[in-house]
Formats: structure tokens, C-alpha cells, sequence
């Protein structure tokens, strides 16, 4: 089984013009036209059994709608293999009540992007969220590193990522871009020996951008953390799916840890046999 845990669609009415202008702001093309229709193909093609969704709420009165549209698109998720994950924001009112909610409909997970949300991880905020969450059984994948998109300064720092899960004791989070984008050394040296996992979202030589991780940089990091902790992601539309696939299966990883990044891990994490 093959799971890509970190892709994006936008609403059909904005897609258009979101990806155009996220394009431009990082400077790199997309790779679907970042509908739920081009995530649908995109993943068909590239052979992955299923594609998680990751909604980014910039605003709490989007929560709502985001969290009731992951829901709607769960039930279908064997027929079209795409799952949602649910949205919040650290200025929700009620964080707990809104996790609770995520939880009662059966959603797997929630995204945060601290750079979108415009606050740091180490706050407060999310950690009540990290915190609740994990409490619900739900795992928190969050954006980790530089965004390309954005301008400084970083909100979700190595230092920033042990300060959360040491006051909290989550055991459930997802760092992505392997940890944290452009900063894997100081993830090397600071997270190896934390309970978390990490995603291959848009951190490989499958993407265009220079300045990715080479094969032999990749592996050293997937035996520091274990493959066990390691989630196969694309970040579709920025990343090609079907590259982000071919480059992890033609590495030197054992048979056995190509499989465990490429979905054993995952389907664990969400229950999929």
C-alpha cells in the first residue's frame, strides 16, 4: 500500500487563482491545477492507493466549512482514495470543543501552518492544540522549516519543535519537509531523539528547487530517526507525486524501509488495513 500524507487542493471556485498566486510567491509550478479532480487523477497515475488532504485554516471562521468538507470527503475515501485531514486555527475559540468535533466525525488528523497562521509553534496556543489533540488520538502534522513562499522570519524552528513536545508529551506529530525545511542539520542535531515522525514532502531532488536532499543526505537522516518514523509525502501540486514516489523507490532504503515509509507507516496511523 502506497499513502501520500501531505497534499493540498483548494476549492474549485478559488483553485485557479490560488495556485497562480502561491506559484508566483515561491516560484515554482504546479504540478496539478489543485483541484480535488486533479488530485484524484494525479494520484491514480502515479500508482498511490490513497492522498491526504491538508486544509490550512488562515481564518476561524473557515474552520467550520473545512472541517465539514474533510468529513464529506471521508466518506467516500475508498472509491476516489483521497482522505482529508481536519483545520484549526490557534485563534479558534474553544480549541478543545473544536477537536472534539474533528474527532466525533471520525477525521484522522489536523494541519497547522504557523507561517500561514502568522504565530510561532512555541505558543501557547498550539500547544493546547498539540496537546488536546493527541489527547483525542489525533495526529498534528505541521509545516516545519522555511516556507518557500514566505518571508522570514521561520515559525516552526528545531528549538521551537522540542520545547512543544517536551511540555506537552505528544506522541503523534507529523514535522514536515523532513523536519524542516532547509534546516536538516539542526534537525539532525536537535530532534533525533524525540517521539515524532517526520514526511518527505518537497525536501528530495524529486522537486525542482536546487538545494534538496541528496540520496546519501536522506538515508543518514532515515536511520538517525528509524524508517518507522518516516512518512511518504509529495506536496502535490508543488511536488509531482509520481517523482516524489519513483525517487524513494529508486533509492538504496531495504525493501522493508522503503515500505514502511511508503505506507505501512501511515496506514497505521490512520487505520487503513
Amino acid at each position: 500500500m502506497i499513502i501520500d500524507i501531505h497534499t493540498h487542493t483548494y476549492p474549485d471556485k478559488i483553485a485557479e487563482k490560488t495556485v497562480e498566486k502561491l506559484s508566483d510567491l515561491a516560484g515554482i509550478k504546479p504540478h496539478t491545477n489543485g483541484t480535488l479532480d486533479g488530485l484524484v487523477e494525479s494520484t491514480k497515475e502515479a500508482g498511490i492507493d490513497y492522498s491526504v488532504i491538508l486544509p490550512v485554516a488562515t481564518d476561524p471562521h473557515q474552520v467550520p466549512t473545512i472541517n465539514e468538507y474533510a468529513y464529506k470527503t471521508n466518506i467516500s475515501y475508498k472509491r476516489k482514495g483521497i482522505i482529508s485531514f481536519g483545520g484549526i486555527h490557534p485563534d479558534s475559540p474553544d480549541i478543545a470543543r473544536v477537536i472534539r468535533g474533528i474527532a466525533s466525525l471520525g477525521i484522522k488528523g489536523i494541519k497547522l501552518h504557523p507561517d500561514y497562521q502568522g504565530v510561532f509553534f512555541n505558543d501557547v496556543r498550539y500547544k493546547r492544540i498539540v496537546m488536546t489533540a493527541a489527547s483525542y488520538g489525533l495526529c498534528t502534522i505541521v509545516h516545519a522549516g522555511v516556507d518557500i513562499g514566505m518571508p522570514e522570519p521561520v515559525h516552526t524552528t528545531p528549538d521551537m519543535v522540542r520545547e512543544v513536545i517536551n511540555e506537552t508529551g505528544a506522541n503523534r506529530v507529523i514535522l514536515a519537509h523532513m523536519g524542516g525545511w532547509r534546516m536538516w542539520d539542526e534537525v539532525m542535531e536537535k530532534l533525533v531523539d524525540l517521539d515524532i515522525f517526520l514526511d518527505t514532502s518537497f525536501s528530495t531532488e524529486a522537486v525542482e528547487p536546487d538545494g534538496m536532499l541528496d540520496e546519501q543526505k536522506f538515508t543518514e537522516m532515515v536511520r538517525a530517526f528509524g524508517a518507522e518514523r518516516i512518512l511518504f509525502g509529495s506536496d502535490s501540486p508543488w511536488g509531482s507525486q509520481k517523482k516524489s514516489l519513483k525517487w524513494i523507490q529508486n533509492t538504496s532504503l531495504h525493501k522493508n524501509e522503503k515500505e514502511m515509509i511508503l505506507g505501512a507507516n501511515a496506514a497505521g496511523i490512520l487505520g487503513i488495513k
